[in-house]
C-alpha cells in the first residue's frame, strides 16, 4: 500500500501504484508480469488493518491476526502501469476484539478482486531481551 486515501468508522480506501521495480515481477513471470494474487490479499490486509486499528487509542501496541480470509475472487490481471485502488468496509460492529470486513481492489472502474476477511486485534506480547 502507497498511501490511504479516506477514513472514518466505517470504511477505509487506499491505493497502490503497481510499477515494473516491484522485485516479484522479476519471476512471475518474466515475459509477461502479473501481479501475485497473495500480494494482492496483502494490499487489502494493509489497508484493512488501518481501519482496524483506528478503533484503539495506541495502535503501536496492537497487532491483527487473521482467522480467515473467505470468498476471494481474482476478476482480472493486475500488471505493471496500474494503479490498485482498495476499499475496505467493517461489516459489523468489532466484538470481542474480531473484526469481519469485506474488501475490494480496482483498476480504474474494474473490480480485479474482492475477499472478506476475519481478523482479531490483540495486544502485542511482551517480549523481554536478554
Amino acid at each position: 500500500m502507497d498511501k490511504i486515501t479516506h477514513l472514518d468508522e466505517w470504511v477505509v480506501t487506499g491505493v497502490k501504484n503497481v510499477t515494473m521495480n516491484e522485485a516479484f515481477f522479476v519471476g512471475h513471470y518474466p515475459d509477461e508480469p502479473v501481479m501475485p494474487g497473495v500480494l494482492q490479499i496483502e494490499v487489502l490486509a494493509q489497508v484493512g488493518g488501518i481501519l482496524l486499528l483506528s478503533f484503539v487509542p495506541d495502535p503501536e501496541n496492537y497487532v491483527l491476526y487473521f482467522m480467515r480470509i473467505d470468498s476471494v475472487r481474482f476478476k482480472r490481471k493486475v500488471v505493471p502501469g496500474d494503479t490498485l485502488n482498495v476499499r475496505m468496509v467493517l461489516k459489523e460492529p468489532i466484538r470481542r476484539s474480531i473484526a469481519l470486513c469485506y474488501g475490494q481492489g480496482f483498476v480504474g472502474d474494474q473490480m480485479v478482486i474482492e475477499a472478506e476477511f476475519m481478523a482479531q486485534m490483540a495486544p502485542k506480547p511482551n517480549i523481554k531481551k536478554n
